[in-house]
């Protein structure tokens, strides 16, 4: 079992940086490896009730997997 793969990034450019967390992932020789138990995560760094939308911070992590 690999660990999950790690990007820090702002809420707005969640999805641009899974693309490229994706795209890293395969140039570097690991595949996604979801299931029931492996799942896609969000860690919130930043608090929404105080932080302006464009600064709020997250943490996604995707687990992986050498191919």
């Amino acid at each position: 079992m690999e660990l999950p793969f790690r990007a820090l990034t702002t809420q707005t450019n969640l999805p641009a940086t899974i693309q490229l967390m994706d795209e890293f992932a395969a140039k570097n020789g690991y595949e996604l490896d979801f299931s029931d138990t492996r799942l896609h995560h969000e860690i919130y760094l930043s608090d929404p009730r105080k932080t302006p939308p464009e600064k709020l911070k997250t943490v996604i992590r995707h687990p992986v997997r050498k191919i």
